[in-house]
């Protein structure tokens, strides 16, 4: 019984799939079997589909940064968003992710600037207004310019006790304070919204 499961346990692919499988897990949204799965297809579409992808992985790497200025990821540092001179620059989005970012970038509803937190505040995860980029959002309104933060965070616990903290130390810089509105619904994350909905949220914000 214990030689059968020895046998029963014996890895059924070689240490680089495996490894391969291992990686793939790590991703959103995939979990073992989903990963095992991915692998599979990889690898029987190797020309087609993975090799181009590893070489996409690759230049990624080597070429995409942080922007020192809003934290948004591109090749060139600031990103094409800050440099564009077309964008109102009176008007400042702030952001958890850089795929919130992105989402608002799709509904074409706001021309501004952005500022990516990287993170909510979370006392049950240990995150403190030091570990995200509050500080370097205050040097940008300090900098002057800017007439408008609107706080586009996500409806949940984390993301409106982010946006409540933001809007108290943003009361004395003279800047007007506005947050998402209709269209939001509690618990919802702008990177799974509609483009539609967003537009809703962005034309219906208000004062803190």
């Amino acid at each position: 019984m214990t030689d059968r499961n020895a046998r029963t346990k014996r890895a059924t692919a070689s240490p680089e799939i495996e490894r391969l499988v291992s990686l793939l897990a790590k991703l959103p949204g995939l979990g073992p079997r989903s990963a095992r799965r991915a692998a599979l297809h990889l690898l029987k579409k190797r020309e087609g589909l993975m090799q181009p992808l590893g070489q996409a992985l690759a230049e990624a790497a080597e070429k995409v940064k942080a922007c020192q200025r809003c934290g948004n990821l591109d090749t060139q540092d600031p990103c094409s968003v800050c440099s564009d001179p077309a964008r109102d620059q009176s008007t400042l989005c702030v952001v958890v992710e850089v795929s919130d970012l992105w989402a608002l970038e799709r509904s074409g509803a706001y021309y501004g600037q952005y500022h990516v937190l990287g993170g909510v505040l979370s006392a049950l995860d240990g995150v403190r207004p030091e570990d995200l980029r509050i500080g370097s959002l205050m040097s940008r309104i300090q900098q002057g310019g800017i007439t408008e933060v609107v706080l586009a965070l996500a409806a949940t616990v984390e993301g409106q006790t982010t946006a409540h903290y933001l809007a108290d130390v943003l009361a004395d810089s003279g800047v007007a304070t506005t947050k998402l509105a209709h269209g939001v619904p509690v618990g919802g994350e702008l990177d799974h919204l509609d483009d539609g909905t967003l537009l809703a949220a962005l034309k219906a914000r208000r004062s803190v």
